[in-house]
């Protein structure tokens, strides 16, 4: 009778603990569609008011002053650049601190150096802003002595600067999956260790290296505080990284600060704005499981 009990309990206990997972995965998935669901109902209002193909083409962005238009160009262009900024930083930083701490480093520096890079992921955003306005920005004035106040090139470098830790570490991880007999194989056929790193570790661990590439590039899109703060806030549809621009996380800043009025037309350009935003970044994450799936390579 005891043992029936007992195993009785266990079987409640455990329906009782799947239960809670299958709530807290649930919680997870209905978060999610709650705020997809939010983003089309009130981006869907300002869309009933502005046509897609104008906000869509448009090479003006000025929701806020009169003549109003809703081009999103200028700002689709602030955060392509900085992404792209930071991309040229971070990629190849990234790639290569990855490429010695898995295949050059000493046991003792790597248990050092990796935890002082990650240590550059848990500063403030705004740190890293106030950072490019007060050092990065004067050296690049005393290079070019016409570069704005605020301007893209200082925020690329900082928010390459910020994503370079997550380039590092997830490539890194991959390179050191790559099974130890590889490398042997190749250094059996007199290969250097140069040479085993990048003819033979990094093509084997090319899918979570081009996976890291591209979330970091989606985290260098959707950064606010730091772009906000070193970029301004002109929405200004340029080449030039040398000039103020705006990107779309910096617009939606602007506009929640409290002074735009509920329901109206540049309240809703928040949404719209955040659902191009939500589109980027989506496609981009699908891209990365693409990558993962063409390139992954299976060890036994």
């Amino acid at each position: 009778m005891t043992s029936l009990a007992g195993a009785r309990n266990r079987r409640v206990r455990e329906r009782l603990i799947g239960g809670a997972l299958a709530a807290a995965a649930g919680v997870s998935v209905l978060t999610t569609v709650a705020i997809v669901g939010v983003l089309l109902y009130e981006a869907a209002g300002f869309f009933a008011e502005i046509s897609p193909i104008e906000f869509l083409t448009g090479r003006r962005w000025a929701p806020l002053l009169a003549p109003r238009s809703f081009g999103v160009l200028p700002l689709l262009g602030g955060s392509v650049m900085i992404a792209l900024g930071a991309a040229l930083v971070a990629l190849p930083v990234g790639l290569a601190s990855a490429i010695y701490l898995s295949e050059y480093a000493p046991g003792r520096v790597r248990r050092i150096v990796k935890p002082a890079l990650e240590i550059l992921a848990g500063i403030p955003t705004v740190v890293y802003g106030y950072f490019a306005l007060t050092f990065v920005t004067p050296l690049i004035r005393a290079v070019f002595p016409h570069t704005n106040v605020f301007n893209a090139a200082s925020a690329s470098l900082v928010v390459g600067l910020m994503i370079i830790p997550m380039v590092s570490s997830l490539s890194e991880d991959a390179m050191r999956a790559v099974p130890r007999a590889l490398r042997q194989g190749a250094y059996a056929l007199g290969a250097t260790k140069f040479e085993v790193a990048t003819r033979s570790v990094v093509p084997a661990a090319l899918s979570g290296i081009l996976a890291s590439f591209i979330l970091a590039v989606s985290r260098a899109i959707g950064e606010t505080m730091a772009v906000t703060i070193a970029a301004g806030m002109t929405p200004n549809l340029t080449a030039n990284p040398l000039e103020s621009i705006q990107t779309m996380t910096a617009f939606i800043v602007q506009v929640s600060l409290g002074e735009t009025p509920f329901g109206t037309i540049e309240y809703k350009t928040i949404f719209a704005v955040g659902l191009t935003l939500f589109a980027m970044t989506l496609a981009m994450n699908i891209l990365s499981n693409a990558v993962l799936r063409r390139y992954r390579e299976v060890y036994e």
